[in-house]
């Protein structure tokens, strides 16, 4: 049976444990989590790809079954920041709310996953498949130490999978794709007084954003997304003022739908640079596919049932931002987004979650997997 107060105490011990990204240090609560799926009985193992960014897998194992369900947090958190009223590392509770850095990214549920696998072997559930559970590093970096090296290695290769990083129980069913793109525009150097001597990139930028800007978006509409956006995250460029700059980078940031693609992206910004410079590059800093499942799979309805059942309504949703469901695609793994933590709590001064979602998620998630069916 899901126990409210082992899980508040289960979340505040969470927080307690620095893990912020960066700098990047997952080993502390990583041992933690592996010390307490293992005094449960399970196999429990922690894979590295760096030192110190730690991942913890471990199966809660059906003899004879080659069925699988992967269900993972992650470890990390977002650097601190400032102007915090509450402790960030202390797990405070304050009118039903735990206040911590991670309370709602992804802490809380991660507590909520122990907190089930505790109560199904309690109660001597037995579920008729291999339920594995990994709580993963780097998530709040790319995933470049986590989710993707242990899906590249096959390390990870469930039958399908249950990603804890949403809110309000919302079930994420679809996600845009992003492009990360670094444009380096080159110019010619001259005097800041004869302009004319020179070729400004800083002025070629700046033309390269307007057309960028006036760009029609792509044509895919999606229920669950909005349209698709560009973001001018980063500017920079020149010497000094009285120089004529000679360089100018930029950073963009695309979000982009379900049957778009990163590639007719950077034709399209190729396509617009040339128009206004001789001298040009672009740098991939990051892909990530758009992603988008069937609500009717039984992931989904697996989960809208479970909800209704223990008195929370289900939201089927679309994730702007990015999880890492879209990851799984690659490996034809079908994947869904949950969670329990609350909606513009992410990331913030202050962060809490509220106790009354964490323990309703619990009983959500265990009346799911104990009847889950692929």
């Amino acid at each position: 049976m899901i126990n409210q107060k082992r899980l508040v105490s289960l979340v505040q011990k969470l927080i307690r444990i620095n893990s912020e990204n960066p700098p990047g240090d997952e080993s502390r609560i990583a041992a933690f989590v592996k010390d307490y799926l293992s005094r449960r009985g399970l196999k429990a193992r922690i894979y590295e790809f760096k030192k110190k960014r730690s991942n913890v897998v471990a199966v809660l194992e059906k003899k004879g079954s080659k069925r699988s369900l992967l269900i993972t947090p992650h470890l990390d958190t977002v650097p601190c920041g400032q102007n915090w009223h509450f402790p960030p590392f202390r797990g405070m509770i304050n009118k039903g709310r735990i206040y911590g850095l991670g309370a709602t990214d992804r802490k809380g549920d991660l507590a909520v996953g122990l907190e089930v696998i505790n109560s199904i072997i309690e109660d001597r559930i037995f579920l008729d498949y291999n339920l594995i559970f990994a709580a993963t590093a780097d998530e709040e970096s790319g995933s470049g130490l986590g989710v993707i090296p242990l899906l590249d290695k096959g390390i990870l290769k469930p039958d399908a999978a249950v990603v804890l990083d949403a809110d309000d129980f919302s079930i994420v069913v679809a996600q845009k794709g992003l492009a990360h793109l670094k444009v380096k525009i080159e110019g010619k150097r001259a005097h800041g007084a004869y302009p004319w001597l020179g070729i400004n990139a800083i002025d070629i930028a700046s033309l390269v954003i307007q057309e960028l800007k006036s760009r029609k978006a792509g044509c895919s509409k999606n229920k669950y997304l909005k349209a698709s956006t560009l973001n001018i995250g980063t500017i920079r460029g020149g010497d000094k003022v009285n120089v004529v700059a000679d360089w100018c980078e930029l950073e963009l940031d695309f979000r982009f739908l379900p049957g778009e693609s990163a590639k007719k992206i950077i034709e399209d910004l190729k396509s617009i640079i040339k128009k206004h410079a001789k001298k040009f590059k672009i740098e991939i800093e990051g892909i990530q596919r758009p992603y988008q499942i069937n609500e009717k799979h039984p992931l989904v309805d697996g989960l809208k049932k479970a909800m209704r059942k223990m008195g929370a309504r289900p939201r089927v949703e679309g994730s702007e931002g990015a999880t890492v469901i879209t990851f799984f695609q690659d490996k034809n793994i079908p994947a869904i987004a949950t969670g329990f933590g609350c909606g513009g709590c992410n990331h913030i001064a202050d962060e809490y979650v509220k106790i009354g979602n964490l323990y309703k998620g619990a009983k959500v998630l265990e009346e799911f997997l104990k009847n889950y069916k692929s």
